[in-house]
């Protein structure tokens, strides 16, 4: 058998107190995690690489979109973009571009990591579009990653994992879920929250001073509790998840907090 541990966290690019990405870094040195999703991180240039101080001493290998898109997306500096980070070796098979009508560029990485003991998992990191009137082209997204899942798929259970920008309730996580198709299409994967977490699971919330700013301005409303970063699991035998948290509640690292699992592989 072979225990990973899973984290997302949406690190929020290098938006607002510059000690945030220290404190992620000594958050992931605690944790220590196997494998490591990081929606929105700075895209690196001459003055800074954020991933590689993020990952600084934890023994992770990295890949950041930026070193297999073809074309800086123009708004780059604005959202920053996807990065992989994992204790073992990994490659990335594909990107999915997924912009928008409105020209917001979102990506799909699909990578392979080589687990000890269990071989290669695919692992796919999707960021969906935010807007919250935009549940259509999320649904267009999860139904290209399903498509893209069956490209690449090995024999263990496929590892899901980033910033879904939708609920539980919605479409987009319903299809993921298996409780509902769309245009005809079915997928079935376990949320490891809803498996083994505790609680509600809020990732994206009014309770959090850093998220608390971009839901008034999004939303609009009090009270704003939202379960919206995931990781999932395919089905069938091969991985159990043995537990999930909620990562920054006590001390909030970015405008989300992370998810992390831990999952066994058998052979």
């Amino acid at each position: 058998m072979t225990r990973v541990r899973v984290l997302t966290l949406n690190v929020q690019h290098d938006a607002g107190d510059p000690g945030r990405t220290a404190r992620i870094n000594a958050e992931l040195r605690r944790l220590a995690p196997d494998i490591v999703v990081f929606p929105e991180v700075r895209y690196p240039d001459d003055t800074r690489d954020q991933l590689a101080e993020l990952v600084d001493g934890v023994g992770l290998r990295t890949t950041h979109q930026a070193e297999i898109l073809e074309h800086l997306p123009p708004d780059a500096d604005v959202y920053g973009g996807s990065a992989i980070a994992t204790r073992w070796p990994h490659r990335v098979l594909e990107v999915v571009d997924g912009r928008t009508p409105e020209g917001v560029y979102w990506y799909t990485l699909a990578a392979s990591v080589e687990l000890p003991g269990a071989g290669p998992v695919l692992l796919l990191t999707p960021t969906t579009f935010w807007k919250p009137d935009a549940e259509a082209w999320r649904e267009r997204q999860m139904l290209e990653l399903a498509a893209l899942d069956a490209r690449h798929r090995t024999r263990l259970p496929t590892i899901v994992a980033g910033d879904f920008n939708a609920v539980p309730e919605s479409a987009s996580i319903r299809f993921l879920s298996g409780l509902q198709s769309l245009e005809g299409r079915s997928a079935y994967y376990h949320d490891v929250w809803a498996v083994a977490g505790d609680g509600p699971g809020h990732t994206w919330t009014v309770d959090n001073p850093l998220g608390a700013a971009e839901i008034e301005r999004l939303v609009g409303q009090p009270g704003v509790r939202y379960r919206i970063d995931y990781v999932f699991v395919g089905s069938g035998p091969g991985a159990r998840v043995v537990g999930a948290a909620v990562v920054g509640e006590e001390n909030p690292l970015s405008d989300h907090h992370g998810v992390l699992t831990d999952l066994v592989y058998s052979v």
